[in-house]
């Protein structure tokens, strides 16, 4: 197994998230697989893919946001970039981390699911957008959502990584990703409840590593 990407004495988020939230300590070496990952995307000028239905689609969105704008700390505009821009928009511009929600395109997305196939929806996307250096996270509850594995199976083909996020249980999502965090619930609120926290902890760590 290669070293982790990021300074496991100075990166605490995901150490902190198991002392606020005991019943996610079976997750935490998954969370550290996945922030390595996606730090490993990022450094290597990748991005994040992210899908989810119904809820975990608001959590797909919400994931997009902690990553494009600053999250608990302040993030310079790179020097190079500030130095061709205005000194006024520089200071209201943030430095950001390229992702994309895939539940956002409802252009792309309702006309492929209504002319082809819901199923292979975020698969589509995931054709036309994804590079071997990208990183998918799937957010499902039953771990079961078909749009969301015939993404990760897209992603495994383009060469780039995947990370699941679901309940207890093993699935098919998280067979087919390179990480799976299998929070300890299986309703489907409940998933999501401990979904957040933990993808919380992961932006937190990114953003502590990168800037």
């Amino acid at each position: 197994m290669s070293a982790p990407c990021y300074n496991a004495g100075m990166c605490k988020p995901i150490d902190e998230l198991v002392s606020r939230y005991p019943a996610l300590a079976p997750c935490a070496d998954a969370a550290r697989g996945a922030l390595d990952l996606m730090l490993a995307s990022f450094r290597a000028g990748g991005k994040a893919l992210v899908c989810g239905n119904g809820g975990s689609a608001a959590d797909a969105e919400h994931i997009c946001g902690e990553l494009l704008k600053k999250f608990r700390r302040h993030r310079e505009v790179p020097r190079g970039l500030a130095a061709k821009l205005r000194p006024e928009l520089v200071a209201k511009l943030e430095g950001s981390l390229p992702a994309v929600s895939l539940v956002s395109m409802s252009g792309i997305l309702t006309a492929f699911a209504n002319d082809v196939s819901w199923e292979t929806a975020f698969a589509q996307q995931v054709l036309g957008l994804a590079k071997p250096c990208d990183v998918l996270v799937a957010l499902s509850t039953s771990g079961d959502s078909a749009d969301c594995v015939a993404a990760a199976e897209v992603m495994k083909a383009v060469g780039g990584k995947s990370i699941a996020f679901t309940g207890a249980g093993e699935s098919r999502l998280s067979q087919v990703c390179d990480v799976a965090i299998r929070v300890p619930e299986t309703e489907t609120y409940k998933v999501q409840e401990l979904h957040l926290p933990v993808y919380h902890a992961l932006c937190a760590a990114i953003e502590e590593e990168l800037f």
